[in-house]
């Protein structure tokens, strides 16, 4: 069976919210790059735990995507959503590789207030969830080490 297009896939999981499909989707060696974090994140773990975040945050009845730009590897997907009344547009830019995997996810935000918003929300959404798994505690208590804080690097 042909395994569908990257963005197809991206599109079902976000409507679907299949956490499931989206492990299969990411390539191990995949690179998140946040609006609110400075630095990069590596791999699968830490893409999953973000983009699953995130998707809960902006995910909401609202959220729509409005413009696609694919190319042969990568696309340019704008949405729109609001989240607490506000208004926020994004544009998510993916790179897959042969084999159909994300090999690169990174988000845009604006406004500014969008930014600090999302800041926020998924600060509580993962204190929440730290809080209640050991193991997403101790990923995001490495992750600080790293980088300090999560939302101020």
């Amino acid at each position: 069976m042909t395994q569908a297009h990257p963005l197809e896939r991206w599109h079902q999981l976000v409507e679907n919210r299949s956490f499931k499909e989206l492990d299969e989707l990411l390539a191990d060696d995949v690179v998140f790059y946040s609006p609110i974090l400075f630095k990069p994140q590596n791999g699968k773990t830490l893409t999953m735990f973000y983009l699953a975040g995130a998707l809960q945050v902006l995910g909401n009845d609202q959220f729509r995507y409005v413009r696609e730009i694919v190319g042969a590897h990568d696309a340019v997907l704008e949405f729109e959503t609001e989240v607490d009344g506000l208004y926020i547009n994004g544009v998510d830019l993916l790179r897959w590789n042969d084999s159909g995997q994300v090999t690169e996810f990174k988000v845009m935000l604006r406004p500014l207030k969008a930014i600090q918003i999302v800041q926020v929300k998924m600060a509580e959404l993962l204190a929440h969830v730290s809080d209640n798994n050991k193991e997403s505690n101790s990923m995001i208590e490495e992750h600080k080490n790293e980088q300090g804080p999560l939302g101020t690097n």
